[in-house]
């Protein structure tokens, strides 16, 4: 059967992975009522397209923290890669390099950073959980600026583990072939989380990743972050949160338009792309997506993800009216909040 969207891979993933694997990847917090709420808030934004446009020439490329890319779809950090397949992170990071692309490496990886690096050049992230011991962080973040890496992706929404309760029912545990690769050899103490702290010690720009207020974006920026990711991880830390493209607008309204703001959770199609850009993100980061391609086909599955979201994201920026990112706005769309009239009109 040839697979012709991205959300085809998740239904093979779930027949081809042990239950307590594909459990780990799919699940989220409590009810996961936001878990839904990710995908559903954006069919609920419609588009208002523009025609009798020249379309002939579609430009998708853009510049994040200085590095040109192919599209403004990134990959999200997940956790433990080769619980899915074989080759993990390192698939991971041949197919994010080959579409132009960034991936962002999970400090909870089953590859290390510099076995990433090894896959060949590419620009890459590294998401950093705060631990209480800054010893730790200043190994892994020396460790990854020396195998390369360009930003720092700081996880802010993870003081405890959220309560997914599928992983509580299965006993999860990471396989015993596996290992978390960053951590051999390292002593886990304690320390507390501060951007300021982090600059102090790498010239890597860092993104606050987990904001989905305007008061946390406004935090964010006075603290020196290089850019948001609106993300509510994936859905598994704090159920009832709402969805990331819903919160999307009053962060990047918190921003002010001083810093980047990403958007992380629920694409799975190219108008899930656009929507987001429309609503003021400079580009977009996945997750699932990548596990679960990876999980089917490896480094080919999660090429064909990336050229799938690629490829509907142009079709979707032709058909209404969008030569490149800069024609794509805030009149392209149209919200809930629209509908009832809470935003001001637009015409």
């Amino acid at each position: 059967m040839e697979i012709t969207n991205v959300t085809e891979y998740q239904a093979i993933a779930k027949q081809k992975l042990p239950k307590m694997i594909y459990d780990y990847y799919a699940s989220g917090a409590e009810d996961e009522w936001t878990l839904q709420e990710n995908r559903e808030a954006f069919a609920r934004i419609l588009f208002r397209p523009r025609i009798l446009i020249d379309v002939s020439k579609i430009d998708m490329t853009t510049t994040i923290l200085g590095f040109k890319l192919s599209m403004p779809i990134m990959i999200s950090p997940t956790a433990m890669q080769k619980m899915a397949h074989p080759d993990g992170e390192y698939a991971t990071a041949r197919a994010a390099s080959a579409a132009g692309t960034i991936m962002t490496l999970s400090s909870w990886a089953t590859s290390s950073v510099e076995e990433v690096a090894s896959t060949g050049p590419g620009i890459r992230f590294f998401q950093l959980y705060v631990y209480k011991d800054r010893k730790v962080v200043e190994q892994l973040v020396r460790r990854a600026e020396k195998a390369g890496f360009k930003a720092i992706a700081l996880t802010v929404d993870t003081p405890r583990l959220g309560r997914r309760e599928a992983d509580i029912k299965n006993r999860f545990v990471l396989p015993p072939n596996l290992t978390l690769k960053n951590f051999e050899g390292l002593d886990l103490g304690k320390m507390d989380q501060d951007v300021k702290w982090l600059q102090s010690i790498t010239t890597m720009p860092i993104l606050v990743k987990g904001v989905i207020t305007a008061e946390d974006s406004r935090l964010a920026v006075e603290n020196g972050a290089a850019g948001i990711i609106v993300s509510n991880h994936g859905a598994r830390q704090l159920d009832y949160v709402p969805a990331t493209i819903s919160a999307l607008e009053e962060v990047v309204k918190g921003a002010g338009g001083q810093i980047p703001v990403f958007l992380d959770g629920g694409v799975r199609r190219g108008t899930d792309v656009f929507k987001a850009l429309a609503l003021g993100a400079a580009g977009v980061f996945i997750g699932r997506p990548v596990v679960f391609s990876l999980a089917v086909a490896g480094e080919a599955g999660v090429s064909n993800v990336l050229k799938m979201l690629r490829d509907e994201f142009e079709l979707t920026m032709a058909l209404s009216g969008c030569n490149s990112l800069a024609d794509i706005t805030r009149n392209h769309v149209v919200t809930e909040a629209d509908k009832f009239g809470v935003m001001p009109s637009r015409l």
